[in-house]
């Protein structure tokens, strides 16, 4: 008889550990949120202008829309991109950060990291941040301030198709913009939202 609670208990467990989030789309009782794809360089290309140079880049377009009378808030700081790979996680550029006149770059040895905007948002591995909002970067790191004279044309560029952050009342799509290093399949990334409508998460479609 123990052993038969046991085998139920275990199964019960194994369940609830091998429960999958749902594929591009999730809601709860006041939002829906779908995203499409990773874009790819031509996609991104068509977008912009410009395919950003930075194979690190993950750039997906996300689509929020209220499913009640309430009108939601939206913020940047509501998404969370994690990698089922290795445990990294991203939270989103604001268009400043991958375009703007001033950058931050965070080099080893005091080498210049290349790419755009090199200021990056708070980057982790399995949970520790690195970077802006994280912990202090290790001693054999160097931080780098510079300041362009020339807007980036490719601000503008950003600004107008990024997801706009503000109070919504109807579907609202754009593009977000975060940074995971080294090769990804969208099947190994999840979506994380922690906002004003709660918490929800979501995986990405398998390539074919």
């Amino acid at each position: 008889m123990k052993f038969a609670v046991f085998l139920c208990f275990s199964m019960a467990a194994f369940g609830s550990a091998d429960k999958k989030l749902p594929i591009d789309e999730t809601s709860n009782e006041l939002l829906d949120i779908s995203v499409s794809a990773p874009l790819d360089k031509d996609q991104v290309r068509q977008e912009l202008g410009s395919d950003l140079g930075d194979d690190d880049i993950v750039v997906i377009r996300l689509t929020a829309r209220p499913v009640s009378d309430k009108p939601v808030q939206l913020s940047l700081d509501d998404f969370l991109l994690v990698s089922g790979k290795d445990g990294q996680r991203s939270e989103p550029f604001s268009p400043g950060q991958l375009a703007g006149s001033d950058s931050l770059a965070v080099t080893q040895n005091g080498m210049r990291k290349g790419g755009l905007g090199n200021h990056r948002p708070t980057i982790g591995f399995g949970g520790i941040g690195i970077g802006a909002g994280g912990s202090a970067p290790p001693p054999d790191v160097k931080l780098e301030e510079s300041r362009s004279e020339k807007e980036n044309p490719l601000l503008a560029a950003i600004t107008a198709k990024i997801l706009p952050e503000k109070q919504i009342t109807e579907p609202t799509s754009g593009l977000l913009f975060f940074q995971i290093m080294g090769k990804v399949k969208a099947k190994d990334l999840e979506l994380h939202y922690k906002g004003p409508a709660g918490k929800m998460a979501l995986r990405f479609k398998p390539e074919k």
